[in-house]
C-alpha cells in the first residue's frame, strides 16, 4: 500500500502525528492543513493553504478526492464536533475520528455527563442548567454543601471551566457564564459539578468502536506558572507514563470507564472510532472522569508519539481503527519515560506578540523539537502562536529525559521565550518522598465505618429474636439452641442464594431495603420446599467502599425478611474490598438453616393424578432480571418513569416489589401432612423447576388459563417479543410456589392455604401426569 494521508491542524499535535506517520512504510505522502514551520520540513510532508473552519469543508473534500487521499486525520476537536467526518464519509474517504453524534462527548459536557450517569461511569456529582435557569443554578450552588466547578457545556477553546474558591465566586461565575455570556453559545448550558480532589492524569486510547487500547497514562501541566500557579493554558508540558497511575488504577480505568464508554456509545447508536482522550481525577474513591475529548491531546500527542515503539506503524493502527479491526494490530511503547516542555510567547495565555525570530541550535539525538505555533517567513522561522515549540525527549528515567529537554531548551532562543522549569514535579516529589506508614483506612478499608454499621443494625437484628437464639451480634459466631425448638427427630436443612442482577435496579433507584427481603425470601423458600422451618439466617454484604446508610438499609430489609420467615438473623459478614467493585456497587449472599422432622421431609409419595396448586407471586420476585433490564433498556423508559401497568408507582418501585415469603402460609399445612411436594419457582420458571421434585418417569401439565396473568409479565412479553413458552422457562408468570397434594386432599389443602393467608391467592393449576417434563396448556391466554 502507498497511502496518502491528510492531517488537519496547525499545532504541535499535528507535527508529532505527521512525524510519526512519515516513518510508516505504508505512507507515501502526507498533507497537513494548514500545518506549521515544523511540518513544512517533515519528510514526505507538504503544507496546504485551505480553509479549515466550517462550513468550508467542501474545499478540503474536493482536494482529498482529487489527490486520492486514503485517510483523513483531524487534529483539533472543532471540525469533528462540526461533522467533518460525515463530509469525507460521503465521498468514501475514511476519517480517523468520530462522527458528529459521537463527538458530542466533547462538544457537550451536559451530554457526556448524562451519558456517564446512564452507564454508571464514575464521575463527579453534577447538575445541568440551561441559560434560562439562572435562579435554580444559584440556589443549587448555595445549598449543595460542597465546592463546585462550573463548566460551560459547549466548546470554549479550553477556557470554559471555572474553579471558584468560594460560594460568592461561584455565584459570580454563574452570572458571567449565564447572563454576561462570557463564553458565548458555549454557555447556553452550564454543568455545575462537585469539585474533585487528587492527582489528575490523561488516558488516551485508540478504538475502532469495539476494541479499546489505551496508551501510557500521562500527566499534564495546565497552569502557566511554576508550582501550578497562574492562568490555565492549553498545556505547558507533559510526561508519561505517570507513576501515580499504577497498574491497578489502569485496570480500574479500563473496566470502569474505557470499556463501558466504548460499549455504551456503540449500543446507543453512535460508535466511537478514533482516539478517546479521557481526563481523570484519582480520588480516594478511585479514578473519576473529569471530561472526555475525542481527539489527540496537545502536548500529550508529542510525548506519546515519541514514547511509541519504533516498530509500531501509526498508519497501520489508524487504518485498523477505521476498518474496525483494531484487534489485528499491536500497539506498544518503549520502556522508560517521555517528556515534553512547551516554550510559549511572553504574555500567553493572554495577549502576545507574533513574528519573533526563532533560532534552534543543535540538540541531542534523543530530543525532538515539535512546532506548535510557528511558520516560515521566507527562510526564517518565526513565532505565530501562544505556544511556540514543544521540546520532547525520551530516556530510561524521568530525570534523564528532563535533563535532555532542558539542555535542548537552552539552545533555542526567541524573544519573550517562556517555559516552566518544574515539569514532572509531582512525579519527582513522589519518587523522592520518604514512605510514610500506611493505615488500613488509607488502603480503602474503614474499620470505623464497619463499627458504625454494627451499631446501626443492632436494633433491627434484635427484632428477629426467636426461641433458640438471643439475636445478639458482634461475636465470632452465632449460636442456636436446637434443643429449645422441641423437634423429636430433626434433620437440618441448609440453603444459600443471592438476589442476582435485581440488585442493579436497587442500586440505580436507591431503594435498598427491599433487596434485603428478597435475599431472605430466595433462601428460606428453598428450605420450605423440603418441609423445613427456617431457624436462622446469615448474610454476606460485599462492597468496594462501605456506605453505612446503604448497608444499614439493606440489613434492615434482611431483618424484615427474617421476621416474615420466623427466623433469627444470627450473624453476617460485611466485606469492604477496594478495587473489587465499582463505586456504589455491592453484592449480597444469604445463608439459612432450617429444621424438619425426619418423617415430614419433602418431596414424598408423589403419584400420577396428584394436583398442582399454585400460590400467587408478588411480582417478578428475583429471577430473570438480566432479561428484564434488557427489555427496559429497549423500551426507552427510566426506572423513575411511571410504571406502564401501575400508574400509582414508578417503574423501579414496581420491579423491586420483594419476593413473597411463603413460610407462615404454607408451613402449618405441611406439618399437617397435607403436602407431598413443593417447588419454588425461581430461575428456569415452571419448565426447569417443577421436574426437580417429581419422581423419575413422571411429569405434569400446567393450565395457563387457571389464573390471571399479571400485567408485568404481559408487558415484558410484548415489549421483548418473547414467546410464551420462553416466558414460562424464565419467569414465575404470577405463581411463586407450586404445592403438590393428593387428589383426596385437594379441597382441604386449598381451604387451609387460603385461610392461612387470604392476601396470597391459591389456584388449582395442573396435575401430575405419566409423561416426563412440563406441558404448559392454554398458552393463548397469555397473549
Amino acid at each position: 500500500m502507498s497511502a496518502r494521508v491528510l492531517v488537519l491542524g496547525s499545532g504541535g499535535r499535528e507535527h508529532a502525528l505527521a512525524w510519526k506517520l512519515a516513518q510508516s512504510s505504508l505512507v507515501n505522502r502526507i498533507y497537513v492543513c494548514p500545518g506549521n514551520g515544523g511540518t513544512a520540513s517533515t519528510p514526505k510532508t507538504e503544507n496546504l493553504s485551505l480553509p479549515l473552519a466550517a462550513p468550508h469543508y467542501q474545499q478540503l473534500v474536493q482536494f482529498a478526492v482529487q489527490n486520492e487521499i486514503d485517510l483523513v486525520l483531524p487534529g483539533p476537536e472543532e471540525p469533528l464536533v462540526r461533522g467533518i467526518q460525515t463530509c469525507f464519509r460521503k465521498v468514501g474517504i475514511p476519517t480517523f475520528g468520530p462522527s458528529e453524534l459521537a463527538a458530542r462527548m466533547e462538544g457537550s459536557k451536559a451530554f457526556s455527563k448524562a451519558f456517564m450517569l446512564r452507564h454508571r461511569i464514575p464521575t463527579a456529582t453534577f447538575r445541568t442548567f440551561s441559560s434560562s435557569q439562572v435562579d435554580e443554578a444559584i440556589e443549587h450552588v448555595r445549598t449543595c454543601r460542597h465546592r463546585v466547578v462550573l463548566k460551560a457545556s459547549g466548546l470554549a477553546a479550553g477556557k470554559g471551566v471555572l474553579i471558584p474558591e468560594s460560594t460568592d465566586e461561584a455565584l459570580e461565575g454563574l452570572r458571567q457564564i449565564m447572563v454576561a455570556n462570557v463564553f458565548g453559545a458555549a454557555g447556553n448550558e452550564v454543568v455545575v459539578e462537585e469539585l474533585l480532589e487528587g492527582p489528575e492524569i490523561s488516558v488516551l486510547a485508540f478504538s475502532d468502536g469495539y476494541t479499546v487500547i489505551p496508551l501510557p497514562p500521562a500527566q499534564d501541566h495546565k497552569r502557566i506558572g511554576e508550582g501550578d500557579t497562574g492562568l490555565n493554558t492549553g498545556g505547558m508540558g507533559v510526561y508519561a507514563p505517570a507513576p501515580v497511575a499504577t497498574p491497578a488504577i489502569m485496570d480500574r480505568i479500563m473496566q470502569e470507564t474505557l470499556r463501558p464508554t466504548i460499549d455504551g456509545m456503540r449500543r446507543e447508536g453512535f460508535p466511537f472510532v478514533g482516539l478517546l482522550f479521557v481526563g481523570f481525577m484519582l480520588t480516594e474513591g478511585g479514578p473519576k472522569v473529569l471530561e472526555y475529548n475525542v481527539r489527540f491531546g496537545d502536548p500529550e500527542a508529542e510525548t506519546l508519539m515519541l514514547l511509541m515503539n519504533d516498530d509500531i506503524d501509526l498508519a497501520a493502527v489508524l487504518l485498523a481503527c477505521v476498518e474496525h479491526r483494531l484487534d489485528s494490530v499491536q500497539i506498544s511503547s518503549r520502556s522508560g519515560f517521555a517528556v515534553s516542555v512547551v516554550l510559549a510567547s511572553d504574555g500567553y495565555p493572554g495577549e502576545y506578540s507574533k513574528g519573533k525570530r526563532i533560532e534552534i541550535g543543535k540538540v541531542s539525538s534523543d530530543v525532538v523539537v515539535f512546532h506548535c505555533g510557528t511558520s516560515l517567513n521566507g527562510d526564517e522561522l518565526v513565532t505565530t502562536g501562544g505556544r511556540v515549540l514543544a521540546v520532547s525527549a525520551t530516556a530510561s528515567s524521568l530525570e534523564e529525559a528532563l535533563s535532555s529537554v532542558y539542555t535542548a531548551i537552552d539552545k533555542i532562543s526567541f524573544e519573550g521565550k517562556v517555559y516552566r522549569r518544574d515539569i514532572a514535579h509531582r512525579a519527582l516529589k513522589g519518587a523522592n518522598a520518604t514512605l510514610k506508614g500506611l493505615t488500613y483506612e488509607q488502603a480503602g478499608v474503614s474499620v470505623d465505618a464497619g463499627n458504625s454499621l454494627v451499631n446501626a443494625i443492632k436494633p433491627f437484628v434484635r427484632a428477629t429474636k426467636r426461641v433458640g437464639s438471643d439475636a445478639e451480634i458482634g461475636g465470632f459466631g452465632g449460636i442456636f439452641d436446637l434443643k429449645a425448638v422441641g423437634y423429636k427427630d430433626p434433620l437440618l436443612v441448609s440453603g444459600t442464594d443471592g438476589v442476582g442482577t435485581k440488585l442493579r435496579v436497587a442500586i440505580e433507584t436507591g431503594i435498598h431495603d427491599l433487596a434485603g427481603i428478597d435475599l431472605v425470601a430466595m433462601t428460606v423458600n428453598d428450605l420450605l420446599v423440603q418441609g423445613a422451618e427456617p431457624l436462622y439466617f446469615l448474610d454476606y454484604y460485599g462492597c468496594g467502599k462501605l456506605d453505612v446508610p446503604v448497608a444499614t438499609s439493606v440489613v434492615k430489609g434482611i431483618a424484615d425478611g427474617c421476621q416474615q420467615a420466623g427466623c433469627t438473623l444470627i450473624g453476617g459478614e460485611t466485606a469492604e474490598m477496594p478495587g473489587m467493585y465499582a463505586e456504589g456497587d455491592y453484592d449480597l449472599a444469604g445463608f439459612a438453616v432450617g429444621v424438619v422432622e425426619r418423617e415430614l421431609v419433602l418431596p414424598r409419595d408423589v403419584v400420577e393424578g396428584d394436583v398442582l396448586l399454585g400460590i400467587a407471586s408478588s411480582g417478578l420476585h428475583s429471577n430473570g432480571f438480566s432479561l428484564v433490564r434488557a427489555i427496559i433498556s429497549l423500551s426507552g423508559l427510566a426506572y423513575s418513569s411511571p410504571c406502564p401497568w401501575d400508574a400509582t408507582r414508578t417503574l423501579g418501585q414496581n420491579l423491586l416489589e420483594p419476593t413473597r415469603i411463603y413460610i407462615k402460609q404454607v408451613l402449618p399445612i405441611a406439618h399437617k401432612g397435607l403436602i407431598k411436594a413443593m417447588c419454588h419457582i425461581t430461575g428456569g420458571g415452571f419448565i426447569e423447576n417443577i421436574p426437580r421434585v417429581l419422581p423419575e418417569g413422571l411429569g405434569c401439565y400446567i393450565d395457563a388459563s387457571a389464573w390471571q396473568l399479571p400485567e408485568v409479565f404481559r408487558y415484558l412479553m410484548k415489549k421483548g417479543g418473547i414467546a410464551p413458552l420462553e416466558m414460562a422457562r424464565t419467569f414465575n408468570m404470577g405463581i411463586g410456589l407450586v404445592v403438590i397434594v393428593g387428589r383426596d386432599d385437594r379441597e382441604s389443602a386449598l381451604n387451609a392455604l387460603r385461610t392461612q393467608d387470604p392476601g396470597a391467592p391459591v389456584y388449582e393449576i395442573g396435575q401430575v401426569i405419566s409423561a416426563c417434563g412440563v406441558e404448559v396448556r392454554q398458552l393463548e391466554h397469555w397473549t
